[in-house]
């Protein structure tokens, strides 16, 4: 039985091999019954929530095909726990937004301050283990509603309430997933991992300033069109350190070159036919369901499979539909992903020297 997910079911990286059965956690190799579940979860759910909002006409596509997915590939399993941190996690955001924004949009001084704190404290669920799905995914959310919503253009009602509605559908559709393809076989769990108080430190204070240099940054300039790459700046601090995230920060880039590829290849295969809802369906459907088996792969964590996989989400999410297609979208993504993994390691790298020069911040490595 696979035993790489904490005990509220989120997803952790391989340490060993198992020998001796089809089950192997190493990449490149078979995947058991459950992990093909899994990927026909998230690649159902994926078209399922972008069907929904295309035939709906709902705005902020991103909502409604990035969130079932997140949910779908970071946990496999789906308990009580798991339902309360995702409804937690949709509803922060949306009341970060109504309350802080509404009170202190005038006053980014005091809004920053409001903004590292509550990084802090959802990177502080996160490095503990438990909570860290309701971190992972609120830290997200807020993070791209803050960016949105800095645009006076912005209805910010709209954008509560899609993000409440995506929610809402998220988990009508995580539900479904589990109920038409369950597990086959139960899974073995484990406590997260017991860190020095020193280590914990070291990933809060870490990702909690690169974080913070990402919302500045997204806030200062019109970067509207970059969500992959505002994305790709948090998903590569989910290692939480910089030993993780400049693996992580590799794979995500060229998960998302290679996303953004697909999604050329798809419109090329379409040409004109890209206003066809079954023919956009089908094709990411098979893309989703291929990069799903990749971040199987991988051990089920935010790798270059699950970067492809986001990164299909928010193109044809937010930037397909019947009257513009997505190829100017794809390759300015491109772009400008890399040039924002490049930036975020070269943060995150510096962050890592400085902590490490104090005693009560410094990152201890366990050796084998």
């Amino acid at each position: 039985m696979p035993d790489n997910v904490y005990d509220d079911g989120v997803a952790v990286a391989p340490k060993r091999r198992r020998f001796g059965s089809a089950i192997e956690l190493s990449p490149h190799l078979v995947l058991t019954d459950n992990d093909l579940q899994q990927c026909l979860r998230i690649a159902f759910g994926g078209v399922l929530g972008f069907m929904l909002c295309k035939l709906m006409n709902w705005n902020y596509g991103t909502f409604f095909c990035v969130s079932p997915i997140l949910l779908l590939g970071l946990g496999p399993v789906l308990n009580a726990r798991i339902v309360w941190q995702f409804i937690a996690s949709t509803l922060l955001p949306c009341v970060f937004i109504l309350v802080v924004h509404g009170v202190l949009g005038d006053h980014p001084g005091a809004m920053l301050i409001v903004v590292i704190g509550m990084l802090a404290a959802l990177f502080t669920c996160m490095t503990r283990g438990t909570l860290f799905l309701f971190g992972a995914i609120s830290i997200v959310m807020m993070q791209v509603m803050l960016n949105f919503a800095s645009y006076p253009s912005t209805d910010i009602g709209d954008l509560v309430a899609s993000n409440l509605m995506a929610g809402v559908t998220t988990l009508a559709i995580a539900m479904l997933m589990h109920t038409v393809f369950p597990d086959r076989a139960p899974r073995a769990f484990r406590p997260p991992m017991d860190k020095p108080l020193t280590n914990q430190r070291h990933e809060v204070i870490l990702a909690t300033s690169v974080a913070t240099l990402s919302f500045l940054v997204f806030q200062s300039f019109d970067l509207k069109g970059s969500l992959s790459a505002q994305v790709a700046s948090i998903l590569v601090l989910f290692p939480l350190n910089w030993h993780g995230a400049g693996n992580a920060a590799l794979k995500r880039a060229f998960g998302t070159l290679v996303g953004c590829n697909v999604g050329l290849l798809i419109q090329f295969v379409l040409l004109t036919h890209f206003d066809v809802l079954g023919f956009v369906a089908t094709g990411l459907w098979v893309s989703l369901m291929y990069f799903a088996r990749h971040h199987m792969h991988e051990g089920g964590v935010s790798g270059a499979g699950f970067g492809a996989i986001t990164t299909l989400a928010i193109l044809f999410g937010q930037y397909l539909s019947p009257t513009s297609d997505l190829v100017y979208s794809a390759l300015y993504r491109t772009s400008s992903v890399v040039f924002a993994v490049v930036c975020s390691l070269m943060a995150i790298y510096l962050m890592h020297q400085l902590l490490n020069r104090f005693a009560s911040t410094r990152l201890m490595i366990a050796r084998p």
